[in-house]
């Protein structure tokens, strides 16, 4: 295992063990989109959406690619996000098989 592979799975282990940053992560995917998207998408409430954006901020899991506006920021997964996400899936895929 490198350590760029445990990484991703410390990463992993930070969005799952919250139900809200696993769901915003699924919720924007591959897509670009403002908060109160992600928060109607994921049935989570806005106040409680932008808290967990600024976390996953905060581990470059997700970023903010218009930064100085004041409303309608755009956030997308970055490329660890991305590869969070996955594991994520592979994860669900394997219970589900269970």
């Amino acid at each position: 295992m490198s350590e760029e592979n445990d990484e991703l799975l410390k990463l992993t282990s930070y969005v799952q063990i919250s139900k809200y940053r696993e769901k915003t992560l699924k919720s924007i995917g591959d897509e670009v989109k403002i908060p109160t998207n992600i928060a109607r998408d994921s049935g989570i409430r806005t106040n409680h959406i932008s808290k967990v954006l600024s976390e996953l901020k905060g581990k470059e899991i997700v970023e903010c690619i218009n930064e100085e506006a004041r409303k309608g920021r755009l956030y997308r997964l970055t490329d660890t996000g991305k590869n969070v996400l996955e594991n994520i899936k592979e994860n669900d895929n394997k219970k589900s098989m269970k």
